[in-house]
């Protein structure tokens, strides 16, 4: 028998419709999202500029939603027309949005409101309360106020979709009391939450006589990570400083006395109290020393990266085993190139166990495997590399004829970065279509010119690429979303301005469609922020 032949779409709707799946009903998702994906990457597919638009302030994007105005205004941009969900109350300066999270239902688990089942959008205030807002309507579902003993200014998943930690500004004392030498005790605080319902797990400090002098710490995946300005990093475990360390448990929207002060948990003016606090150094999981604290953990089983803390290492990356702090056989990556702005290194977010490591004309794909005949050690290998187009050896050694007829050689090298050679910006990873997205810009005359290509995550082939229409800047800051059948560029210029470019899949009809898709921008050119 000959190699089979995948399904095309129109044999995979027809199975779809006939019922050809097995009763597992993600078997019908990942049979859509490839469906989705032979369309996206086939030639006849075109991403088209449906909608550009410009904010005087920060824009947002999150799973089909675009936010204007510190989340205060919504629209959605799975329409090909902009289509406004919800604009919020105008609001004080002291009540707008500073931090915001998408939270979607879990799957399997009951909740208390049928409201509950839907998107909600948990922000936090610059006023410290803590809102649960409807994803489709700006209603605010619930509402919990944080403590006016600090300032809470940014919200992170500690457990994606599960526990939210909150981190506070960094008590930093005001300039006269550090000119006397007099020493701020709590350097900063972490309130961790279980979401919907919510429910309050603790508030944290993290105090200068425990800790030291703490540039940062943060909570991810159950762990207490604190940073120094040494480059050291220090591991713990927010579950055993829990258990130890918690003077009182406290229940949001319970009466509650704390230090002669009656009040209700969770309400103004009481807020929630600091029920926290570590007076012993708590057992240390882990211990790594890291250029700029730069220190990241994944792989199978599990290793983690570093950059050893001398300046003259930057750009050169350690993968170590985790258990046993031992280097992986070619375990130091080190990409020779010549640039400005130096390459970075992540584990893949497939949970393929496999690390990226991006440069300006090189994308590797690495993979972390057994060494042979050697269980216990691991070794480091290319799995695929998807390089930059250029042509080589330009500009180099061009001869230059002086006016009595002498030909003279100049040589010189190009940086690896040079703006006028396409060079990588954006790595991202699609997991619903599995495919990797690569932003390469190049720079043509007076401006930039970027294109998004779409490379199978499997092989690193490449399968489609997109011309951006708009220039691209390189002195900007940029940021590309590719969400299954939109692409979407946010882009902030000086005198913080920010322009938002919506990219939408069509089929490519001609003329005819042209002209439909100029009306579409002519419409959307009045639609403002």
């Amino acid at each position: 028998m000959g190699p089979s032949q995948k399904p095309n779409v129109c044999r995979r709707l027809s199975r779809r419709a006939l019922g050809f799946f097995s009763r597992d009903a993600g078997v019908v998702q990942r049979t859509n999202l490839g469906i989705l994906r032979a369309l996206v990457c086939q030639e006849s597919t075109k991403f088209k500029n449906v909608w550009t638009t410009h904010s005087k302030s920060p824009i947002a994007y999150e799973r089909g939603r675009i936010y204007f105005d510190n989340y205060r205004c919504c629209v959605s941009s799975v329409a090909s027309e902009p289509r406004k969900l919800y604009e919020m109350p105008k609001c004080s300066k002291s009540e707008k949005i500073e931090d915001a999270l998408l939270w979607e239902c879990p799957v399997g688990e009951m909740l208390p409101n049928p409201s509950d089942y839907k998107s909600s959008l948990i922000a936090l205030t610059a006023h410290n309360w803590l809102l649960r807002i409807s994803a489709t309507t700006g209603k605010v579902l619930e509402k919990i106020y944080l403590a006016s003993y600090c300032k809470f200014r940014y919200l992170s998943w500690d457990t994606p979709q599960e526990v939210i930690a909150i981190k506070s500004a960094q008590n930093k004392g005001s300039t006269l009391a550090r000119q006397a030498g007099i020493q701020q005790p709590v350097l900063l605080y972490l309130a961790v939450f279980h979401v919907l319902p919510f429910s309050l797990i603790g508030i944290l400090e993290i105090n200068k006589k425990i800790f030291g002098n703490v540039t940062d710490a943060t909570l991810s995946h159950g762990i207490l990570i604190v940073m120094y300005s040494s480059g050291l990093v220090r591991l713990y475990s927010f579950q055993a400083i829990t258990e130890q360390f918690m003077q009182q448990k406290l229940d949001l929207g319970c009466a509650c006395r704390w230090g002669g002060t009656t009040g209700t948990v969770g309400e103004a003016p009481f807020g929630i109290p600091c029920n926290i606090k570590i007076t012993d150094a708590p057992p240390l999981l882990f211990e790594v020393s890291s250029l700029e604290n730069a220190f990241q953990i994944g792989g199978h089983p599990w290793h983690y990266i570093i950059t050893p803390n001398k300046k003259k290492q930057k750009g050169v990356f350690h993968i170590c085993a985790l258990k046993d702090n031992s280097l992986a056989k070619n375990g130091i990556q080190e990409m020779e190139c010549c640039s400005l702005e130096s390459d970075w290194i992540y584990f893949h977010p497939d949970a393929s166990g496999r690390i990226i490591h991006v440069g300006p004309n090189q994308v590797k794909v690495l993979k972390l495997s057994e060494v042979e005949n050697n269980s216990t050690q691991h070794q480091i290998s290319e799995d695929f590399v998807i390089l930059a187009n250029r042509e080589k050896n330009k500009n180099e050694n061009l001869p230059t004829v002086t006016a009595s007829g002498r030909v003279v050689k100049k040589s010189f090298n190009l940086l690896d970065d040079d703006p006028e050679q396409e060079t990588f910006k954006i790595v991202d990873y699609e997991d619903e279509l599995d495919l990797l997205s690569v932003v390469a810009v190049t720079q043509i005359d007076a401006e930039g010119k970027a294109h998004l290509d779409f490379h199978c995550n499997e092989y690193g082939t490449l399968l489609k690429s997109i011309p951006l229409v708009e220039s691209w800047d390189v002195t900007y800051s940029h940021e590309v979303y590719f969400d299954r059948d939109l692409v979407l560029h946010i882009e902030q210029k000086p005198s913080r301005v920010f322009s938002c470019y919506v990219y939408q899949m069509v089929c490519d009809h001609g003329d005819e469609e042209e002209t439909t898709n100029r009306s579409c921008k002519k419409d959307c050119d009045n639609f403002k922020f």
